[in-house]
């Protein structure tokens, strides 16, 4: 995985998630591209990425409206532009993950 420059017209939930803290998306995949932890919005948090074969997605936290702990894991959506692309999204967080 890695950031992207990628368009993210058309990208959307496809029922597909992942449980983490802030602290360690920021350990998989850097800083976010958006971030305004005042929980006045829909997203605190947003990274824009591609998986290892150059699909864009997307992590987000979703309608949490409420300052996010940076350590406190939650559950994050994974956008994409179809369902078996944001399953992929989620593998590779998910082995970034399990090697922190």
């Amino acid at each position: 995985m890695k950031p992207t420059r990628k368009s993210m017209g058309e990208t959307s939930f496809h029922h597909t998630v992942i449980h983490a803290t802030v602290e360690q998306l920021r350990q998989v995949l850097g800083e976010p591209v958006c971030e305004q932890n005042d929980g006045e919005d829909k997203v605190n948090f947003e990274w824009e990425m591609e998986t290892n074969s150059g699909i864009p997605f997307t992590v987000y936290d979703w309608k949490e409206y409420r300052v996010l702990d940076e350590n406190e894991e939650i559950e994050w959506h994974i956008g994409g532009r179809r369902s078996i692309e944001t399953s992929q999204a989620a593998i590779e967080i998910s082995n970034a993950l399990a090697k922190l």
